[in-house]
């Protein structure tokens, strides 16, 4: 993921000018490296050549390689309708997504509208502190009780109302979502204490509400653990939210812009002006995990205050705006870390900004960025410059992805033969991520074994 280039929001990759390019998505050979091979072990995998259990398979072949000669994915695992309903179905639907930060539902009666894919969702805060996540589905004639044409985003309210034929529902406690009241309804017959708004899983991780479809999902914490201890200095929990940037309709695959913002390989072209001085790609150092989470390290070049100029010098000079009780490694460059299958935040010594994608199709996606800040930079006089830099720092850099995210899926959908290239060693979350989908996506899953050997830098 692009890192960001100042001292104000960490950046990386969001839509309409949004994530950072990924090598090219297209399959690269088989063991052979051979382009034009298509033996029957090989077959072009392009979306007019294969079908559904090809593509498993090969995703399967390829999640079980080594990283040092690891391939980019069949092009029609970007394209293939087939293929999105299928992830629909095993990931969207029952894994561990994040739908925001806590302080977007600080108070008791706050409520924060969140749409995952295939499923429209309310996070509200009851009397007593808990967060409950119910769905926005009135369960009369399936108005969204939160349209967004009508509903802010966030706010707060003593109960949910569906604007269509004014049913409420309860937000207290155990009784979140149960039905409150059904206007003019004393001629029928039904058991309103059962008409209550569907639940979801909700974990509150690093500060994090995530939310799960699937009621039988094993928590998420302890998959987590040892992510949690490399985040721990930054402190996320205790962050507030400075603002929170989307993207709609972005025309590539979700996992396009995943992958390009699992990497910082594409800061040496597409940043080249911009992240690069800053953040060099090539100084990146990548933590050897393994699972559904990776980090990695950028450090700050030697002449990146020179780089950041005048301004971002200024606004790093109040102490409010880092925050409080970084150490040394911390302050030195940037942390990106990500969380498969659609989270990625960068770290900086200023605040942590949250990337979420959001599949809306084969081809397009949605993308948010929540930057959240040092709760006292709000209080400072600095503040408002720093919400202008953050801005057009995050502008400037998703415009510059856009155009890679853009151009990496037209070449997707010209079912290109393979790539014959292989993986960068800056390209290892893609490595993981592959392995990661093929462990949800497929029956057969990676072994757990790492590279067999580490490139040189």
């Amino acid at each position: 993921m692009s890192p960001i280039t100042g001292p104000v929001s960490p950046v990386t990759r969001s839509e309409s000018e949004l994530t950072e390019p990924v090598l090219p998505l297209t399959r690269p050979s088989h063991a052979d490296d051979c382009l034009d091979g298509a033996g029957p072990d090989h077959p072009r995998t392009g979306p007019r050549h294969a079908g559904i259990d090809a593509l498993l398979g090969e995703l399967s072949r390829v999640a079980r390689l080594p990283l040092e000669r690891g391939e980019t994915l069949p092009s029609a695992v970007y394209t293939s309708p087939a293929f999105h309903r299928l992830e629909q179905e095993r990931l969207f639907r029952g894994e561990w997504l994040c739908a925001g930060h806590v302080d977007q539902v600080a108070s008791p009666g706050d409520y924060l509208r969140v749409d995952l894919p295939g499923d429209p969702l309310v996070v509200t805060r009851d009397e007593d502190g808990e967060l409950h996540a119910l769905s926005r589905v009135c369960r009369h004639r399936f108005m969204d009780v939160l349209p967004p044409e009508s509903a802010p985003e966030r706010g707060s309210l003593k109960r949910l109302t569906c604007p269509y034929h004014t049913w409420t529902y309860k937000l207290d406690g155990e009784y979140a979502g149960q039905l409150h009241g059904a206007p003019l309804m004393n001629r029928v017959e039904f058991d309103r204490a059962a008409c209550r708004l569907p639940r979801r899983r909700l974990e509150v991780w690093q500060g994090l509400i995530m939310v799960n479809a699937d009621p039988s999902a094993e928590p998420l914490a302890p998959q987590l653990a040892g992510l949690a201890e490399r985040l721990a200095p930054y402190r996320l929990a205790d962050l507030a939210v400075a603002y929170t940037a989307r993207w709609d309709g972005v025309p590539a695959n979700w996992k396009v812009a995943v992958e390009n913002g699992a990497e910082s390989y594409h800061h040496l072209g597409t940043h080249a002006g911009t992240l690069e001085p800053v953040l060099p790609g090539r100084d990146t150092v990548l933590d050897d995990c393994e699972g559904r989470w990776f980090t990695a390290f950028m450090p700050f070049a030697p002449a990146a205050a020179e780089a950041l100029g005048e301004d971002a010098a200024r606004a790093l000079s109040d102490p409010a705006a880092l925050i409080p009780g970084l150490g040394e490694a911390e302050l030195s460059g940037m942390l990106v870390a990500g969380v498969f299958p659609q989270l990625v935040m960068a770290f900086l010594p200023t605040g942590v900004t949250c990337f979420r994608w959001l599949p809306t199709g084969p081809g397009t996606h949605d993308a948010l960025a929540t930057v959240c800040v040092p709760a006292a930079a709000k209080e400072s006089a600095h503040y408002g410059e720093f919400l202008r830099m953050s801005r057009a720092q995050l502008e400037l850099v998703q415009g510059e992805d856009l155009i890679a995210v853009r151009g990496v899926q037209r070449g997707l959908a010209t079912d290109p033969a393979p790539s014959g290239g292989r993986f960068s060693h800056l390209e290892r979350p893609l490595w993981q991520f592959q392995r990661y989908l093929a462990s949800r996506l497929t029956e057969h899953a990676p072994n757990s074994g790492g590279p067999t050997a580490r490139p040189d830098a």
